[in-house]
């Protein structure tokens, strides 16, 4: 075995860190099961401290239990998701106008060049790269936000989102040449130092997001309904 990747204060706490990052980067998928044994080899720990630290990602939704079968990491359905895109709408929808309202002339050059890569690409095919900067997009308006209790709910909740049926699209629920525009104008609005605009845009962003799963919802119903009435 190679050299622990972890020292030996605070191991709960690391493995947690680092078993979030691996959610976060989708080297450990929605619906997979965690491989324990494997894992706390590669961290070079003992399964006491991999243990706490995934009781402590079941406690913030990301993973959960099977019982007879292990840890997994959390697979949402539809109906969750909505729920989640909803709280994420009021609260990103302050953090945006929070970020508005105190970004500096660094942070608007930071801000500008997260999704500048796709600025000129009329057809956004890579959809991994896509996927980064949309993470690192709305984390970092958390970050400018500059408000701690909000930026660390907002951090875990924007990591849930990830936990979806879309490992094609690597976790993105739509394209990214519907979103694309959206995203530059909250960072316009943003940048503008305009509360009330990047609030909006932020907010209407995700009710679209939301409304999309609302109507894949009706349109798996209707399919229901239409097999039952053959």
């Amino acid at each position: 075995m190679g050299k622990p990747l972890i020292k030996s204060e605070n191991l709960d706490q690391k493995a947690y860190q680092i078993i979030k990052t691996m959610i976060e980067n989708r080297e450990l998928m929605p619906g997979q099961k965690i491989p324990q044994e494997k894992l706390a080899a590669d961290l070079g720990i003992s399964r006491t401290p991999l243990i706490s630290a995934l009781k402590f990602l079941e406690q913030e939704k990301l993973v959960e239990v099977k019982p007879r079968r292990g840890f997994f990491v959390r697979l949402f359905s539809l109906e969750e998701m909505v729920s989640i895109f909803e709280i994420r709408e009021v609260l990103e929808g302050l953090s945006a106008r929070r970020a508005a309202e105190s970004i500096s002339n660094g942070q608007i050059r930071n801000l500008r060049t997260i999704f500048e890569p796709f600025s000129d690409t009329r057809d956004i095919t890579d959809f991994q790269a896509y996927s980064k900067a949309d993470r690192k997009f709305h984390n970092y308006i958390a970050h400018i936000s500059s408000q701690e209790f909000l930026r660390s709910i907002l951090q875990t909740v924007n990591l849930v989102s990830l936990a979806y049926l879309y490992p094609t699209k690597e976790g993105l629920i739509r394209l990214p040449n519907e979103t694309i525009g959206e995203h530059i104008d909250i960072v316009e609005a943003i940048c503008a130092h305009d509360p009330q605009a990047a609030e909006y845009t932020m907010r209407h962003h995700l009710q679209k997001t939301s409304n999309h799963l609302k109507h894949q919802i009706n349109s798996k119903i209707s399919m229901i309904k239409e097999v039952n009435s053959e």
